[in-house]
This record gives structure tokens, sequence and C-alpha cells, in this order.
């Protein structure tokens, strides 16, 4: 039992996600009156995909409205992007995730492509 246990884990493949950091982030009053900021970084660790969209959900997974110099990131394989959310005073008590999702193009047709969200939970 114990070979065929071993076995099949050798022989399975592995799930490749990107990087997206820090995983508790604290939000620190910015520059603009009345808005939050938080500073995240990405890091494309998959060949195969070319965008990340960023999203804002409170706890109940519901869109939170936020802002940032881009919500679809185009990226390289393993480049970094330094990313700062902004959150406005009246959304900060909404606001509990921060996350980015792969975006897989169209023209992409392997089927083994699964796309991959990674979420922090804002302190």
């Amino acid at each position: 039992m114990r070979f065929i246990v071993l076995f099949l884990v050798l022989m399975s493949g592995y799930a490749n996600a990107h990087q997206f950091t820090p995983t508790y982030p604290k939000l620190e009053i910015s520059y603009m009156t009345g808005i939050y900021k938080a500073e995240m970084v990405l890091f494309n660790t998959r060949k195969e995909i070319k965008y990340y969209s960023l999203n804002v959900f409170d706890e109940e997974w519901a869109p939170v409205k936020f802002a940032s110099t881009n919500k679809l990131i185009p990226m390289d394989y393993q480049e970094t992007k330094y990313v700062t959310i902004y959150i406005s005073d009246k959304d900060i008590n909404k606001a509990k995730y921060i996350c980015s999702k792969s975006k897989i193009l169209q023209s992409v047709k392997d089927p083994s492509i699964v796309a991959s969200r990674i979420c922090s939970k804002i302190k």
C-alpha cells in the first residue's frame, strides 16, 4: 500500500501559481485625504500567463471599490511588479481581501492551464 501511495505522489504533477505578497497587508494613510493604501508585490512564476487582474473583496466576497494604476497588469515570466491599492475611508471597514488572479488568453489552447487566484487578508 505504501508503495502505491508513494508512486502516485511521485507521478502526479504540481500546481504552479503566482506570488502575491504580503499575506497580511496593513492599510496606511496615503498622501491623499480620505484615502488609504496597501503596497503589494506581484511575481509571475508562470510562463503561459501574461496578465493578472486585481480585486478587493469584503467578508462575503462581494467586490469593494478601489483604485490602482492598473487593474489588469501585463507581466513577463519571472517579472516582479510593485502595486499600490487605494481604498477610500468610507470603504475601509468593508475591505477584507486584496486578490490577484491570473488571466488566460483565449489564444492559449492548453487544457491543463488553470487560472490561479491569491488573496491577502487585510489586517
